[in-house]
């Protein structure tokens, strides 16, 4: 393990710092929370910083995300490793050319501080809207938790990116890991291009665009060839988990910091198990410690590598003891028959041809704050009438859970009451035994008197 400098920052400069150092070129147009991470390398480029190719980034902003997204592309496909920095909107305005840079296998890899959609209202705050919007586009997608989190995994896309081909995703909550500051290891360029497979970076740029070895790109297809096409890049597809997960290992030798594409925490023979994604996961980790110490069974399954979905590493990090999983989702599909996160996981168990109970959640659209304990409870007759189903359930809309479509739970035990609650500084340091999943765990067993 390579002795490491520590240092104090916020989760966009962790960003930027491995960013810069795994690319060649940023493509950038501001737009609140990731707007420092292009600040960033901008200053960085004008200083005369270099990357790990010892050349300075070059960094350029365009008239729009569209346009900053397309240049990426173009980027890309003339053979130089680009990045860009979005969220939100912003980022659905990069959809078209994600949709071209993943057709093309070109692997460059987009910083997303996720963030709420402007809907009835704008919102500037974090949630999953954005980043759940890109997922049919084929980009691969890492989430991280933390500002160490995103500081490593953001290393693991740009080396997974290389190996695979396939772009890169990754984000992290928006404000809430994007702003908050910790004292974290930073990872040297040096470091890092030793874990580079500069072979796989050789033949990316020999592949790029070239006046010399002119090629057809850009074609129209007909539905005699189309279909093929498309379904061609599966093998590279297929071998994403595995580049990811030995980028994982990589990472892990080096700095000592474990990651896998689905981690698991808590008692090994928990029975009621939490899955969830960003920021989330810290304040879940905490408390699911402090459980475990006074004897509950609980754990946490955070979801790493979202995209692929690889039910095998499910499977691998939830105890074979776990009969009731709840599934936190921090986005919202009107109209759908759940949240993606859950549906991922439904899928996979039925898939498997077991269907533990399987409850969802939605909390804590545009980074509402969490609070320990609801004040007050009101609304309809339910199941988890004492209690709340989950407090990191949206304060802008009823938290719901469900049971996995194979129970088809009537509306009525399916819909929960609304909590009111204080509001709360996210600044403030909270005891874990007063924590959401105390909550979430009562809807899973409200017959306990602890739980």
């Amino acid at each position: 393990m390579a002795k490491q400098k520590m240092k104090t920052m916020d989760g966009n400069t962790a960003a930027a710092h491995v960013a810069y150092a795994m690319s060649d070129v940023a493509t950038i147009y501001p737009i609140t929370p990731s707007s420092p991470i292009a600040e960033i390398a901008d200053e960085w480029a004008a200083s005369g910083r270099k990357n790990i190719f010892g050349q300075t980034m070059t960094v350029r902003q365009l008239q729009s995300e569209a346009g900053a997204a397309a240049s990426v592309h173009g980027s890309l496909a003339a053979g130089a490793l680009t990045t860009t920095f979005t969220a939100s909107q912003g980022l659905l305005l990069m959809v078209p050319n994600m949709y071209k840079i993943s057709g093309e296998l070109l692997p460059g890899v987009f910083h997303v501080t996720a963030r709420a959609i402007a809907a009835h209202a704008l919102s500037i705050f974090g949630d999953h809207q954005d980043v759940m919007a890109t997922r049919q586009t084929g980009f691969a997608m890492i989430a991280s938790a933390s500002v160490q989190e995103v500081m490593d995994l953001g290393l693991v896309a740009h080396l997974a990116a290389i190996e695979s081909s396939v772009p890169f995703v990754h984000f992290f909550d928006g404000f809430r890991t994007s702003h908050e500051i910790q004292k974290i290891a930073i990872i040297d360029y040096e470091d890092m291009a030793r874990l580079t497979n500069f072979d796989a970076v050789a033949k990316f740029r020999a592949r790029g665009a070239n006046p010399e070895r002119p090629e057809l790109r850009g074609t129209a297809q007909n539905p005699d060839i189309y279909f093929q096409g498309r379904e061609a890049a599966n093998p590279y597809y297929l071998k994403v988990p595995g580049m990811v997960d030995a980028a994982m290992q990589k990472v892990s030798d080096l700095t000592g910091r474990r990651y896998r594409p689905f981690d698991y925490v808590g008692d090994p023979q928990a029975d009621r198990v939490v899955i969830s994604m960003g920021s989330s996961c810290e304040t879940i980790e905490e408390t699911v410690n402090y459980l475990t110490g006074q004897g509950e069974k609980v754990g946490l399954v955070k979801v790493r590598l979202y995209r692929p979905f690889v039910k095998d590493f499910l499977f691998a990090a939830i105890p074979a003891s776990a009969r009731i999983i709840t599934v936190l989702d921090r986005t919202k599909e009107p109209g759908a028959l759940g949240d993606p996160l859950y549906m991922d996981v439904c899928t996979a168990y039925m898939e498997r041809g077991q269907m533990p109970k399987i409850l969802a959640g939605r909390y804590r659209s545009a980074s509402s704050t969490t609070s320990p304990t609801p004040r007050s409870t009101s609304g309809r007759a339910s199941t988890w009438r004492r209690r709340a189903p989950c407090s990191a359930s949206s304060g802008a809309s009823a938290p719901t859970a469900r049971s996995a479509p194979t129970r088809a739970p009537s509306r009525s035990s399916a819909t929960a009451p609304t909590c009111s609650r204080r509001p709360t500084s996210p600044m403030i340091r909270r005891s874990p035994a007063a924590s959401p999943f105390r909550i979430c765990a009562s809807a899973i067993n409200p017959s306990s008197p602890r739980i």
